[in-house]
């Protein structure tokens, strides 16, 4: 019997979709973490061209080709130029466990811990701004800049006015922004006219132009921020250079504010900051120089050591010292995290330490910016409050953005990175593994003001929150594995 057109297209479709499904079976589990294959399992069962779509544009977190091999390129002249670089003496009172920690760090990333340093948390966007100027008005050779996000405006006007003070006595100012994040905010061509007309060497990274021959998976970024002057000071932490408000309408109708925390770093770990820096400025620009190895001067009492991670690197390095630390932790973990997603091995770490006796605190905002984001965060807290572990919210409108770990009285992160899959997994960040008390007692003078404009989330109110509420979560925890 001859089949109509109807019917052979009919037929063709259903062969084509049960292809696609099988296919998916085989390639989508192929060295992804179990929970994410099944939320992309789900997604392409539902419909199989659709999902398939969807998963050639994100389902892949792999850099292009070229950039893979850049990287490999700039790590083995990191890995040479740190290799006869010793890891500084322990300070009096190190935790046996921190060792392991330091050479797990430096067997995946080449960076090596020392000292001595001295750093300054700056916890109010203003004072993080006159810091960074002061700094800048310093400089006698370079400027070194690299966000997330950068945008010129009335609050941000302190730093770019520094800036242009650098430029106009012949200090060298190169500036890397995240492309694609860049593009999505107000002022961008403002911000760009203003770099150039200082004449500041800009460079967009990670750009998304197809039309160039530039693509990868649209939502890998380069989340790193980072400042460097001269090679001796330096500055990195969760900080944006843009408004508080991100200057979005909606944000500025709903008067969110963002709240950040800055360190200001002095000391030999400076150098290693700018490792980083110039490994992103040869990725963009092919313009490869040779890495300072003087270590500059300093008479602080802390230990540090840089935590590079993203696509380019092997084997999750924030990851796995995050998780290396909250097992190791003794008494006491504090965690600040705006986005806190976290995977299987995190989520145990976590609760485990908890439920051994230690002293956990999260701290998370009332509320969300990011709407999904937000419903998975939330989907954790039930689990977390079992175990014991203490859940910080601070008062809305503002949104907590600072991203730091402090570990028992001696051991602290602070840098970019947030407790989300997106961090491990996806994005470019650049953390600060810092040994000494100081640093752990600046950090925990910040959480305490935090406390004071913030409530303690109890089970029986979480276990109150509304069934649509509910709902969301649960759906938002299950998108969150995709990656």
């Amino acid at each position: 019997m001859e089949l109509t057109l109807a019917q052979a297209l009919t037929a063709l479709y259903f062969t084509v979709d049960i292809a696609l499904r099988v296919v998916a079976i085989v390639v989508v589990p192929y060295n992804r973490r179990p929970a994410a294959a099944i939320a992309w399992l789900l997604i392409i069962m539902v419909q199989p061209i659709v999902g398939w779509i969807v998963f050639s544009l994100l389902g892949n977190n792999r850099l292009p080709a070229g950039r893979r091999k850049k990287m490999a390129a700039i790590q083995e002249v990191i890995g040479e130029t740190t290799l006869d670089v010793p890891d500084a003496p322990p300070l009096p009172g190190r935790p046996d466990w921190l060792t392991g920690v330091i050479d797990l760090n430096r067997t995946l990333s080449s960076m090596p811990h020392v000292g001595p340093s001295k750093a300054i948390v700056w916890g109010e966007f203003d004072a993080q701004l006159q810091a960074m100027a002061r700094r800048i008005d310093e400089a006698e050779r370079f400027v070194h800049v690299e966000f997330y996000l950068i945008v010129a405006s009335e609050r941000t006007e302190p730093f770019f006015a520094a800036l242009e003070r650098a430029t106009a006595r012949g200090v060298t100012v190169r500036v890397l922004v995240d492309h694609l994040t860049s593009v999505r905010y107000p002022r961008r061509k403002e911000t760009v006219a203003r770099l150039e007309a200082m004449g500041a060497e800009l460079q967009d990274m990670l750009p998304l132009r197809p039309w160039r021959g530039q693509w990868q998976r649209p939502d890998l970024r380069n989340h790193r921020k980072l400042v460097v002057i001269d090679g001796r000071l330096g500055f990195t932490g969760s900080l944006n250079l843009i408004d508080p408000s991100y200057l979005w309408r909606k944000n500025l109708r709903r008067g969110l504010q963002w709240r950040d925390t800055w360190v200001e770093l002095e000391g030999p770990a400076v150098l290693a900051l700018d490792a980083l820096f110039w490994s992103d400025w040869w990725a963009e620009t092919n313009e490869l120089v040779e890495l300072a190895t003087e270590a500059p001067e300093s008479d602080g009492d802390l230990n540090a050591s840089v935590v590079p991670s993203g696509p380019g690197f092997e084997g999750e390095i924030n990851l796995r010292v995050f998780l290396e630390l909250l097992h190791a932790a003794e008494q006491r973990i504090t965690i600040v995290s705006p986005y806190f997603v976290p995977d299987d091995a995190m989520r145990y770490a976590i609760t485990s330490a908890a439920l051994r006796g230690i002293d956990v605190e999260l701290f998370a905002s009332e509320i969300g910016d990011q709407f999904w984001t937000y419903h998975a965060q939330r989907s954790y807290y039930e689990e977390l409050l079992r175990a014991g572990v203490r859940i910080t919210l601070f008062a809305k409108p503002t949104v907590l953005h600072s991203k730091f770990l402090t570990i028992d009285d001696r051991v602290s992160i602070i840098g970019s990175s947030n407790i989300d899959m997106r961090s491990f997994g996806l994005n470019f960040e650049v953390s600060m593994l810092v040994e000494g008390a100081s640093m752990v007692t600046q950090l925990e003078g910040i959480a305490d003001a935090y406390r004071q404009q913030s409530t303690q989330l109890t089970l029986d109110a979480w276990m109150a929150r509304p069934r649509i509420a509910q709902a969301f979560d649960s759906i938002a925890r299950l998108t969150s594995a995709l990656q």
